[in-house]
């Protein structure tokens, strides 16, 4: 799952680069949560939560129904 997971997270990627951002994988467990860094403006933006949830998280989701999470570390 874990491929799959970083080819969407790839085609997510080029709308975080275009506002100075990027994501990191680092982990993807068994039990389905997803463990991201969001690095470089997302790091430090105060809407990377929604960024995080709504954007990453629900296109994950969306993309993967074994996806049950996506943390941020």
């Amino acid at each position: 799952m874990k491929e799959r997971v970083q080819e969407v997270l790839d085609q997510v990627r080029p709308g975080l680069q275009a506002d100075g951002g990027d994501v990191e994988l680092l982990d993807v467990t068994e039990d389905g949560v997803v463990k991201v860094q969001l690095t470089g403006a997302c790091g430090t933006c105060p809407f990377s939560t929604m960024t995080l949830k709504h954007g990453i998280e629900m296109r994950l989701k969306e993309m993967i129904p074994e996806v049950k999470e996506v943390v941020a570390l």
